[in-house]
């Protein structure tokens, strides 16, 4: 008796500059996929869709070679680079099948732990996250930091998974709730959670890449910080609450050596603290909360423009007859 067909899946792989690394990955999520499908986990038609976000290198050239080769490799290509989250939701919007799996192209993330995330995708849970098990590979600091980012979200009340990336399975459902977020302000890891449909979570241990560099260098961050203008960015606003909370902390100091001048040395002149106190920390404190403000004003002014989220220029293998349409 022939077992039933499991569900038609499709694999997002945002790339950026990934020409190095992309058979290899191509290599090994053929081969997963393969072995998915005779498990009865994923059922035909189920596809790989790596998604351009404008590489300067031959990241496309090799995508649409391995679209020629193989019939269960799609291709979408973004007209310019529009950042991780950006294309990843613009894979998620763009794919097909009955749930959607996102991982990153230097393969890190356990693969092998696709199967289990299907298996709970088939008791009825519509979003699987993938989670470590351990922070083992990371730097001393890059663990501070995580610690410290989990830390500050549970304060403020953001509702995110703790150790849990963009690896993640979406059903079809969640997909649609998804597509009605055209948040300019893109982050995946948060708004996914607020979705608040049946959910699961997987662990697995990450690795190393298995070529090339990370895409989140020290670097890379600040070269993209450093793109943005008034009309495109609001790191202005952003530079200005960094420098309140610098002159806040400055005056803080300030303030208490002038207060312990005035009690515990002799010549200080009267008065002289009385005044100098108010004037810096309010001084810094100001200037911190206009930062802050300014924040929320720079956020606004970014979602009120409505511009797409996304733009595709082409696509290849796969499905090749839908129309393009931006997000």
């Amino acid at each position: 008796m022939t077992s039933k067909p499991g569900p038609r899946i499709g694999i997002v792989v945002p790339c950026c500059n990934e020409e190095k690394i992309l058979p290899l990955t191509a290599a090994r999520l053929l081969e997963a996929l393969g072995q998915l499908i005779r498990e009865a986990l994923a059922g035909p038609g189920s596809l790989i869709y790596f998604v351009d976000d404008g590489s300067s290198d031959g990241t496309w050239d090799e995508i649409s070679r391995l679209a020629e080769q193989h019939e269960q490799i799609a291709g979408i290509k973004l007209t310019r680079n529009f950042g991780h989250q950006y294309a990843l939701y613009a894979g998620l919007m763009e794919a097909e099948g009955d749930a959607l799996v996102s991982l990153d192209a230097d393969l890190q993330d356990d693969i092998g732990v696709i199967g289990d995330m299907l298996r709970e995708f088939l008791t009825g849970k519509d979003i699987v996250y993938g989670v470590r098990d351990d922070r083992a590979s990371d730097t001393r600091f890059k663990r501070w930091s995580a610690a410290a980012h989990y830390w500050f979200a549970d304060k403020l009340g953001i509702s995110t998974v703790r150790n849990h990336a963009d690896y993640r399975l979406m059903s079809r459902a969640a997909i649609r709730l998804l597509s009605r977020y055209h948040e300019a302000n893109l982050y995946l890891r948060g708004i996914v959670p607020l979705l608040g449909l049946p959910s699961a979570e997987v662990t697995y241990r990450r690795t190393e890449r298995l070529a090339g560099e990370s895409k989140y260098s020290i670097g890379k961050m600040i070269s993209l910080s450093l793109r943005g203008i008034t009309s495109f960015s609001i790191m202005p606003l952003r530079f200005i609450t960094a420098m309140g909370i610098l002159v806040f902390i400055i005056s803080l100091i300030l303030g208490l050596w002038a207060l312990h001048a005035a009690l515990f040395r002799e010549g200080a002149v009267p008065g002289w603290a009385s005044t100098v106190i108010p004037i810096y920390l309010l001084g810094g404190l100001q200037l911190f909360a206009i930062g802050v403000a300014g924040e929320y004003i720079g956020k606004t002014y970014m979602e009120v423009k409505r511009r797409p989220l996304y733009l595709v220029e082409s696509r290849c293998g796969g499905s090749k007859n839908v129309p393009d349409a931006p997000g």
